[in-house]
């Protein structure tokens, strides 16, 4: 269910040295990789002025390249570098660039080249350089950077300065890096396109919850075959009847709401029935529980009764603030999907101390046997092997009540359909996402939950 490993910068190295063990030299190397992002900047440069920014070190020595390349392709072409090259392919590079350097100074143009620092900086750039930066992308049109921005923290997507430019394209080199989809260093790239050099496989990586691959139900199939689907109908039955709208949608065969009387609101095709018969069906795939559940002693009793039935679960809202390490003893596939004020009185219970989303996310799927989905703008999905994706980024309209309850009944009817925990939390984030594209601005939580069919059929 992922796609495209995603690189912390230790990792990078790691990647990188690699290829140099296996006799690619540096030079060569810098020369795939400014080689790609050279065809990239001819491209949208169209034949226009470029002006190149170079650093000292190797994402410098990349600048040097795209400019020898560009030139050669018959671009007017400016290299600026306040620094002289301190590695020994960004010198050779500057040596076979063969023109003119500017240390400083304006470079009015088209198209603007941002190669002063990669993904190896860890700390603020000084206000000269920041100056630098700005004056450089005021001055033209159309901006580029090149690996990732500068001043951007490749390991959590901090953004190190204030004011630093935006770009149109980033062009990240050889694998992703968490900057390049994490806030606030996500919204400063513009569009992102991914240049290869070769780098293999990285144990243990993250990954990217992509389009997901599924199929229609096979020729024999039944809606017990398919996957019955329980959600649990709490205080607030809207909740639950938003996710019974998306989990129609979404591959279970049969969705149940499970509650003593049926709400007068509910869909003439959405059976209710009472908790703890339908927990006595063994044909049942997967229990929701959380939305518009409540947090009173009757949620509480629902709850415990869930936890020790329930063959599979998928836990969200007020089951999570409800939930204590105790309660999770069987062992059972149990899918967690809390916003962030969920994700934090999770850790306070679990005893969890990280510093952002994701480490946190990880740090609980660990303790708790729980796989996570920690949702929000940059979403990921932590499993309790270590395992990690991030979300690709969704529609800012999903940003209202009740989306939440669609993306839950998205999950469990996944898991209900036979997907693991992991995997249904990955193809939940993007039928999600996908969704809400389809729905347009300004959407309703209903209006969402009719077009995950059509996010669906996109993926068959």
């Amino acid at each position: 269910m992922t796609s495209g490993q995603v690189l912390t910068a230790a990792q990078m190295r790691a990647a990188e040295q690699a290829l140099f063990d296996a006799g690619v030299s540096v030079t060569e190397l810098m020369e795939v990789a400014a080689g790609g992002a050279a065809d990239w900047v001819r491209r949208v440069a169209a034949g226009r002025p470029v002006t190149v920014l170079c650093g000292p070190g190797n994402n410098g020595g990349d600048g040097y390249v795209i400019a020898r390349l560009l030139r050669a392709a018959g671009n007017a072409v400016k290299v600026i570098a306040p620094f002289e090259p301190v590695t020994d392919a960004a010198q050779a590079a500057r040596r076979r660039w063969d023109g003119p350097v500017s240390t400083a100074g304006t470079a009015e143009g088209e198209v603007f080249v941002d190669c002063l620092f990669g993904s190896g900086l860890t700390r603020p750039l000084v206000a000269e350089h920041v100056l630098l930066l700005r004056g450089l992308a005021a001055q033209h049109r159309y901006k580029v950077a090149v690996d990732l921005p500068s001043g951007t923290a490749s390991d959590s997507g901090a953004v190190l300065n204030d004011r630093l430019p935006s770009y149109d394209l980033t062009l990240a080199l050889g694998a992703w890096k968490f900057a390049h989809w994490s806030l606030p260093g996500r919204a400063m790239m513009g569009q992102m396109r991914l240049v290869n050099i070769g780098i293999a496989a990285v144990e243990g990586a993250a990954g990217l919850a992509g389009r997901p691959r599924l199929s229609g139900p096979a020729a024999d199939s039944h809606k017990y075959r398919r996957g019955l689907l329980g959600i649990v109908t709490g205080a607030m039955p809207g909740a639950s009847l938003l996710a019974a709208a998306a989990a129609q949608r979404s591959g279970a065969g049969y969705v149940k709401l499970l509650a003593a009387t049926a709400d007068p609101r509910t869909p003439v095709d959405v059976v209710t029935a009472p908790l703890s018969d339908a927990l006595a069906d063994p044909r049942i795939c997967t229990v929701l529980i959380g939305p518009g559940l409540g947090r009173d002693e009757a949620a509480r009793v629902m709850l415990a009764e869930v936890l020790e039935r329930a063959p599979a679960l998928v836990l969200d809202a007020d089951a999570l603030v409800l939930l204590r390490p105790g309660m999770l003893m069987r062992g059972v596939p149990v899918l967690a999907t809390p916003h962030d004020g969920e994700l934090d009185t999770l850790c306070r219970q679990f005893g969890v101390i990280a510093e952002n989303r994701r480490e946190r996310a990880l740090a609980l799927a660990r303790v708790s046997g729980m796989v996570v989905l920690a949702k929000g703008p940059d979403s990921v999905v932590a499993a309790p092997d270590g395992r990690l994706a991030l979300g690709l980024p969704a529609p800012s309209w999903l940003s209202v009540a009740g989306t939440g309850d669609v993306l839950a009944g998205i999950a469990a009817s996944r898991m209900a359909a036979g997907s693991d925990p992991f995997g249904a939390a990955c193809e939940a984030l993007w039928l999600h996402g996908e969704a809400a594209r389809l729905a347009g601005p300004a959407f309703t939580p209903t209006q969402l939950a009719e077009r995950v069919s059509e996010a669906l059929a996109a993926c068959l």
